[in-house]
């Protein structure tokens, strides 16, 4: 991958992670309340704002980094947003990574770097 590529990537794993963890985290602040209320309290929560906006980053970095890479390759590294994703719902919301989940992540990293770095 050339280095754009690579800055691309990277900066759409970080919006990605943004999004998915502002998203749980608006859900959170809207869980106490039902119906309509449930409604307005995420539709005020910034975090929900913060997500909207880090996935039209992401979807800006993806297109731009999908223009240099093999759509294959690109679908592959891309999949890597789940390593961030994982470890941040750890970091922030106490999720549990079970010995099977690090092994998942354990092979989706391995297989991002076969694929990524080992495309000729």
């Amino acid at each position: 991958m050339t280095w754009q590529a690579v800055l691309f990537w990277l900066a759409n794993m970080v919006c990605d992670t943004i999004g998915q963890l502002s998203f749980k985290a608006a859900s959170l602040s809207a869980d106490e309340a039902e119906g309509i209320e449930h409604w307005k309290r995420l539709f005020r929560s910034p975090f929900l704002w913060l997500g909207i906006t880090a996935f039209v980053l992401e979807c800006a970095f993806w297109l731009s980094f999908l223009s240099l890479v093999p759509l294959a390759m690109g679908l592959f590294v891309g999949s890597a947003n789940m390593i961030l994703v994982m470890v941040g719902g750890r970091l922030f919301f106490n999720e549990q990574i079970t010995p099977a989940r690090l092994g998942a992540i354990g092979l989706i990293a391995v297989g991002v770097m076969l694929v990524g770095w080992g495309h000729a």
